[in-house]
């Protein structure tokens, strides 16, 4: 973003963030029962990514001196991941009916095993789990009276790739993302600018972009960052990709001349990768448009 060729004394960027999410099977946002722990957490999310991802089977646990081994099936490959055991707890196995089950057990006589999510969570260090994008969308409503939820739950696209086909070995996922409600604004002053008499007016418009960006600019602008950088099967061209999209919103952003948009997905204790037909995988998701040139911002915002 640094250099002579950029055509300001003074740029902007505007730079978002998810704060949280929330991961599960598509066939799981209809289980109320199951929700019910998370519901607080998806009210704030108003963006939604649907995409494959492998589907891990627990195979059985092992000991292996102070560790636990718990062995997992992934695209027909076996996978072994470890967690040291607490002082004292040993693995035992128990088989009722013909079927084994795994626990730890202390010295107390304390019952404990690493849930799925921990199991998940070690294996995808290994960046073999992946979460392949198929599309992206977002739900705001007015003043944020709409979630990602409400909208999945009605989405014709959600079961146009459910019936299409889910990759054998593959099961269709779904990530809810919560924006953060703030902005944040990266502002590069460059001497070696084309241009550098418009430096004090240049400051003042960063200003007012920095408090005049609301929450639904925002959340349109996020979704629109992130469809630009995977280019989901599903969203094809951004103006006929979804009616969740407030395309009059994205347009509206395009005369608060952004010099560039930042959206990221970083989160340690995500179990999963991101990955598309256009994007290799990453582990933290950093999708950066830089829109000085016309032909840029056109095709961000919209006009193409």
């Amino acid at each position: 973003m640094f250099g002579s060729d950029k055509a300001f004394d003074v740029e902007h960027a505007l730079i978002m963030y998810a704060e949280d999410y929330v991961y599960l099977p598509a066939a799981g946002i209809y289980d109320d029962k199951a929700l019910a722990g998370l519901i607080d957490r998806i009210r704030k999310c108003h963006i939604y990514m649907v995409g494959f991802s492998p589907r891990v089977d627990f195979e059985g646990a092992s000991q292996d001196g102070r560790e636990l081994v718990c062995h997992l099936k992934m695209l027909g490959d076996t996978h072994d991941v470890r967690f040291p055991l607490p002082e004292g707890a040993d693995l035992h196995i128990e088989n009722v009916d013909g079927r084994d089950y795994w626990r730890l057990e202390d010295q107390a006589g304390r019952r404990f095993f690493p849930s799925e999510d921990q199991i998940q969570t070690r294996l995808s260090l290994t960046g073999k789990v992946y979460f392949e994008v198929q599309y992206i969308g977002q739900a705001y409503g007015k003043s944020g009276s709409r979630n990602a939820l409400d909208r999945l739950r009605k989405h014709e696209t959600v079961q146009k790739i459910a019936v299409q086909g889910v990759p054998e070995g593959h099961s269709l996922q779904v990530v809810m993302l919560k924006v953060v409600p703030t902005t944040r604004m990266l502002t590069m002053f460059n001497p070696r600018a084309k241009d550098i008499s418009q430096g004090d007016g240049r400051i003042k418009l960063g200003l007012d972009k920095l408090f005049n960006t609301d929450e639904a600019e925002r959340t349109t602008l996020y979704e629109a960052s992130l469809i630009r950088h995977f280019e989901p099967k599903y969203n094809k061209s951004f103006k006929d990709s979804f009616p969740s999209t407030n395309l009059k919103v994205l347009q509206d952003c395009y005369e608060k001349d952004f010099s560039a948009v930042i959206a990221e997905v970083c989160f340690d204790n995500m179990p999963i990768v991101f990955k598309s037909e256009k994007s290799p995988s990453q582990k933290s998701v950093m999708a950066v448009h830089n829109l000085h040139a016309a032909e840029d911002r056109a095709v961000f915002f919209g006009f193409d």
